[in-house]
Formats: structure tokens, sequence, C-alpha cells
């Protein structure tokens, strides 16, 4: 739909062929036999199937056509759910020439296990130094985020510029004292993250993890909650994409090898071409996190875990959490528990109620109940509850948790804290107090935010990093666990919010029908998986967006995402080139002419955001908000102008420039440093003329070319802060052409 409401634009699709032999699929049959054949079929078309095969429609066919029209639809249900799947892998990477970490590096390190003679940090601060990093040990200790700022700033004071920082702060699993479901490990990277920006430090951060995650085999995964790093550092990468380095997880021990890996991890030498940015250090090597596709089992999977007995949905009366239940009706279960912070009091819940009673024909029971999924004891009370007529609960769906959007930039520890309560707390109390001997199915529902990131959803994708990996946990301990990582549901799903959901269609992302989801869902339990992403996915919409600020290798194996980056994108690009290109593009232009040029490139790079088919859709008075713009499209239109100009733009940018002139006359003064800074380029372009001229005389270009080699090394020593070079940009700045020959003749005593 139109993100304006009076755009006088046509974007419903066209009922006439696009292509030669592409049709509109309810257009009438018209090709071939064949395709008659099934088309009638698929609309259960009697007659015109008997015309197809001129047959006689009274002929036993007609018992018959119920059949095949029902085994049609099927067999295009199972063809979509199979292009939904996917699964994360991990690819052994190739050895490589070692490299090692230069320059001073800033390496972070938690209280008290980063205390003096900790074998972790201890042990890495050596593998940096062994490769000749000047080494700066810092620890968080729980402070705020300006003054971890102020200690970043100064323990680099006086030094040359930082040319990476290491966080270990992840390794601290001791409990937030104000949130039980976080540690205090993420909250001290969510805080580094937000420093390193006010400390205006741009060296690439990697976020550092133990146990987070498991590549296969016998490497068991150890640690849930460091998980949440992970899906933290992902959308730290989209936001970031300037200041981000990557996601290392290290082994138990890091023995000489192990080191030698870590080094050329973080010194950009693992990986083709040292993009790899989400990676495990392990003894046998090094290894790439990947997103694969699953194959559909389908016909392998059945005879597996079916519905019955009691049930429990944690966010049962939300979207998601309704459209599972009715479908834990429909298959058998006889007791459904739903839960929520207000139980029935909850918008809707008494219709809901209501609804699961009848499609159940009086033999379902339908509990809604109010609980606090972080409040131990209210768990607890609930379990007893819905447990004491003597029945089990057999199934946990634990769907609970909403969507907030708020860029990492100004995230608070609260808004970690809430997302976490709910989903972290109550998966972990859901594990620590029912029956698990009773336990059929455990069923958590993350979110492909977590898979890849999202941007503006750090608390949420951290919170189901976490439960991606406690399922996996719980399967290495024999437990039942399953971790769906879904794309945007339709009708009301938990991702499937007005503006946002536009925004996610836009970007290749479109809802998914409710009862293919659950078809998915189903094959995922009959099959025993443990860990699945399952997401409707148009790579080549989704491609462009996704990697316009850098490469993502995690997803670079897939098909159609190599189809989709060839020919190269801004991706693949070099973006030093394309910034320094762009800006020489400004040289010799009047101060006009160059807020004319800032002005069309907003407008285009907010077009292409906002999908439309040119520039002339954007209003340059008009405020962002006007035009479309959220929080999530804000983020790619920063990451745009950042690639397109080189200049490290804040995330608050279009809710500080609201309209694209606002936003282009700040662009203007960024580049110019200064009001007319720009104007040195037009300046330097006379004197290009200028001196073409007078360099015909040999003496004359001698002196030329060493007064000229005087003023560049005067810009290589200091940045031109030196008088001479300051007197020199003074008079540029404000010279006329007929000036500037005077100031050449003065200078350089050519009269």
């Amino acid at each position: 739909l139109p993100t304006y409401p009076f755009q006088r634009h046509r974007y419903w699709v066209g009922t006439e062929p696009t292509a030669a032999g592409d049709h509109d699929r309810t257009a009438p049959a018209g090709g071939s036999a064949e395709e008659r054949f099934w088309e009638a079929v698929e609309r259960a078309d009697l007659a015109t199937l008997a015309d197809t095969l001129a047959v006689d429609p009274q002929t036993p066919l007609s018992g018959l056509l119920p059949t095949l029209s029902t085994w049609r639809r099927a067999q295009g249900e199972q063809a979509t759910i199979a292009s939904w799947r996917y699964r994360i892998s991990w690819a052994p990477l190739p050895e490589r020439p070692q490299g090692a970490p230069a320059g001073t590096w800033l390496l972070l390190v938690p209280e008290p296990a980063g205390g003096a003679g900790a074998p972790m940090p201890s042990a890495v601060e050596r593998a940096l130094a062994a490769g000749g990093a000047q080494v700066v040990r810092l620890t968080a200790g729980g402070a705020g985020r300006t003054a971890l700022a102020a200690r970043v700033r100064e323990a680099l004071a006086g030094r040359e510029k930082a040319a990476g920082v290491l966080s270990l702060l992840a390794l601290d699993e001791s409990p937030h004292p104000e949130h039980a479901g976080l540690t205090t490990g993420l909250v001290d990277n969510v805080t580094l993250l937000q420093a390193l920006g006010d400390a205006s430090v741009d060296a690439p951060l990697w976020l550092a993890t133990r146990g987070a995650v498991s590549v296969g085999g016998s490497d068991l995964l150890a640690s849930p909650a460091q998980a949440a790093t992970w899906g933290l550092g992902r959308v730290a990468a989209l936001e970031e994409p300037q200041r981000w380095g990557g996601l290392v997880d290290l082994p138990e021990t890091l023995d000489d090898r192990a080191a030698r890996q870590l080094g050329a991890v973080l010194a950009g030498v693992t990986g083709e071409d040292g993009t790899e940015d989400q990676l495990a250090v392990r003894e046998a090597g090094v290894f790439a996190r990947r997103l694969v596709r699953a194959p559909l089992r389908g016909a392998a999977a059945a005879g597996g875990w079916q519905p019955r007995g009691t049930v429990l949905v944690t966010g049962g009366t939300g979207g998601i959490g309704a459209q599972v239940a009715r479908w834990l009706v429909r298959g058998g279960a006889e007791h459904v528990v739903l839960t929520s912070r207000r139980g029935p009091e909850a918008p809707g819940a008494a219709e809901l109620r209501e609804e699961l009673a009848g499609l159940g024909d009086g033999r379902v029971r339908v509990t809604v109940a109010a609980c606090d999924m972080g409040d131990r004891e209210a768990v607890a009370g609930l379990i007893r509850e819905i447990t004491s007529d003597g029945e089990a609960v057999r199934a946990v769906f634990h769907a609970a948790g909403v969507v907030t959007f708020a860029p990492l930039a100004e995230s608070a520890t609260a808004d970690f804290g809430s997302m976490a309560d709910g989903k972290i707390r109550g998966a972990q109390l859901l594990d620590e107090l029912l029956d698990q001997d009773k336990l059929e199915a455990f069923v958590v529902f993350s979110s492909i935010a977590a898979t890849w990131g999202s941007g503006g959803q750090s608390a949420y994708a951290a919170a189901n990093a976490y439960l991606d990996a406690f399922a996996e946990r719980r399967a290495a301990r024999g437990l039942p666990a399953t971790s769906v990582a879904w794309g945007p549901w339709a009708d009301k799903g938990m991702i499937e919010q007005g503006e946002v959901a536009e925004h996610l269609s836009r970007r290749g992302l479109p809802a998914m029908a409710p009862e293919l989801a659950l078809a998915s869902l189903a094959d995922a339990l009959r099959s025993g998986e443990t860990g699945l992403v399952v997401a409707d996915v148009l790579w080549d919409r989704f491609v462009p967006g996704f990697t316009a600020a850098r490469r993502r290798p995690l997803i670079g194996g897939l098909p159609e995402v190599r189809a989709a980056l060839a020919p190269e994108t801004p991706a693949a690009a070099d973006q030093e080139t394309v910034a320094a290109d762009f800006v020489r593009s400004l040289a010799g232009l009047t101060p006009g002419e160059v807020e004319r040029s800032l002005q069309d490139l907003v407008a285009e790079q907010a077009a292409a955001v906002l999908g439309h088919a040119s520039a002339a859709a954007v209003s340059a008075g008009r405020d962002f908000k006007e035009l479309g713009f959220d929080s999530l499209t804000a983020v790619e239109l920063r990451n745009r102008l950042g690639a397109v100009t080189g200049i490290e733009l804040p995330a608050t940018l279009i809710f500080d420039y609201p309209a694209p002139q606002e936003l282009a006359a700040y662009l203007r003064a960024e580049l110019a440093g200064g009001a007319d800074g720009l104007d040195v380029f037009a300046d330097l372009d006379r004197w290009e003329t200028a001196l073409t001229d007078l360099a015909a005389d040999e003496e004359l270009r001698e002196r030329l070319v060493g007064r000229l080699r005087h003023v560049m090394a005067a810009l290589g020593e200091d940045g031109g802060q030196t008088a001479a070079a300051a007197s020199i940009d003074a008079g540029l700045l404000s010279a006329t052409a007929d000036e500037v020959f005077g100031f050449i003749d003065n200078e350089l005593g050519a009269s």
C-alpha cells in the first residue's frame, strides 16, 4: 500500500500477463491442456475438467474430483511450506596464512572474573600482545553509559587511534540485580556499545563469548545466557555497521593454537575476504555461521507428536497465541490453558474462550489465567492450579513476549529487562517447575530478529537468541525442545503490526498465512526438530537492503542470495571509493548547487528505502514521518547515506533532522567540516587551471612544485593546522580567481 494516502499511483497487481506464458493465477484457462486440467482441479470445476478431458461430467470421475482438488491444494501448500524452511549450520573455514591484530586494542574484561590472573581474560590479552598489539585493559565494573564513555576516553588518551575493541564482558553470567532474566555481562555489553558511540571510538568492536554456540557433533552449547549477546550483536551489526567487527565464540581453554586462530579472526584474515563476522574458534579450527535450507520431512515425520491432555500456551491471548490455541483444540488437546499478564481481562479473551469451547464441541476445557511469567511464585502457583486434578501438563508453547522498537543507542536496561522477564525468565521457570517426565513437547517461539538481526529490535533479538540456545541446551539434556525463529505472521501476528508489517513487506518479508505457519510447526514437532527458521523471504527484494552497508556471509551461500548479488551490488563495492567519488563530484559546485545535489541524494535514497519508483515522490519540505518513515526505515536510510557520503551518521538522524531539506543541510555541514569548507574544492579547481598555464615555464614549475610539496607536508603532519597551512586555507576560502593569481604571484615570486 502507499506510504502516504493521497499519492496518485497504482500499486495493485495487474491481471494482464507480464510476460509470455506468465498468466495471473485467477485468469481463465487458456494455456496447454495440462494447465487447464490443473486449474480446473484446483477450482473443483467439474464442467471444465470434463471438457478438458472430453468426458461426460456424469462419469465416475465426479467422485474423484474432491480428492484431486484436495490433493492439488495440499501439494501447493507443501511447496510453500518447504520454501519457508531454513536452519543454522556451521562451516569450517580453510586454513589461511596466519595474521595478528596490530595497533592499539581496547580489551574490556568483566569483574571480578576480569581480575588479575583470571584465566580467559589473561589468555586473550597474551594472544593480542603476542601478535604485536598494544593492549589497553579496561573493566566495565557495572559503570553506566556516561561513566564508561569517560573511562574509554581516559584509557585511550595520549595513544594512537584504537585499531580495535574486544569485549569479554559477556563472560559475566551473574544475574543482573534488577532483572533476573538478564546477565550483568549482557547489560554491560549494551552499555559498551552506547559508550563507544559517545566516546567517538569507531574502531571495529568484537563481542566474545564462551560456549554460546555449538558447531555440531560433540561440541555442546554450554551457555544460553551468553547466546543472548549474539542476538544483541546481530542488531548492532545492522545499526552500527561502521563500528562493527563481529561475534566470536571462544573454546573452553585458549591454548596456543586457539590463540593464533583468535588473532587471525581479529586481524580480519579469516575467510575469503575478511568479512566473516559470526565465528567460533575450536580445537579443530575456525567455523563460520551459515543459514541453509532445511528440507521438509513431510511423510517421514508421520506418527510423531500430536496434541493431547493439558497444554499450556503462554501469551495465549495474543495474536499468535490465539492461533496456536485454535490449532491445538482442532488437533485433539483436551485442556488448553492460556496465560497473559492480564488473563481474562485481556482484550478479546472472553470471545476467544467461547470460540475455543465451540471448536471443541464441548469436549475441551479452556482456562484463561493471568500470570507474570517472570515471577517464580506466580508460575509455580499457576502450575499447581492446573495440575490439581492430577493431570500433568503434556506440552508447553511459550509464545509470551511483545515487540518493542528502539534504536540501540536509545535503549535502556529496562527495555531489555521487560523483554527478558517474559521470554527468558519464563522459559527458565517452566523448565525448572514442570514435571519433565510427563512433558512431551516444549516449544519456544523465537524470531528471525535473533537469526540475522533486525534494526530497532536489540532487546527482542537478544531474548530470542537466548530461547534458540535454550532449546538446543534442553535437547542436549535429552529433553523435548523445539525453537522456531518465525518471520512475520498475518492476522495480528506478533510482528505483523501496522507500519512494521508494511516495512517488512517492502523489504522482502511478507506476512505468512497462519494456517501454513502452523502446518510448518506441526511438521517440526512430528519430526522432532530442535531449531528451525520459518520465514517467507523474497530474497531479490531482501538482499539489497540487508547487504547495503557490508557483506553478510551468513546468507551468502543461498543460491537466491548469490543471484541477487550478481552483478555487483553496493555491498560488494569499495565504500571508501564510493564516498570519495561522491565528495569529489561536489568539488567546483557553488554552495547552492551543493545544497541541491545533497537534497537530490537524500530524496533518491529515501525513495529507494520507501520503494518508490523515483525521487519525485519525496518532497524536500515534508517530514520523514509523513512520507512513511518508521524506526526501521530510518536505520536503512542512515546506513545508505553513510555509505555514499562516508560520514558516520547518528542512529537518530531523521529524528534530529526530520525533513529531507534539513537533513541535506546537515550533510553539507558535515562534509564541509564547517559552513563553507566545501568551497575549498572549488578553489582547488581554480588553482589547478591556473597552475596548468603557469607550469609551462620550467623554472617557475620547479618553484611551484617545491611550494606545493611544502603545503602537502604540512597537511600530512597535523591535518593542516600549522600556521602556514591555516593561512593558505583562510586565503582560499574567500579568494576570487584574480586573488588566487595574485596570491600565486606574491607567494611564489612569479611577478
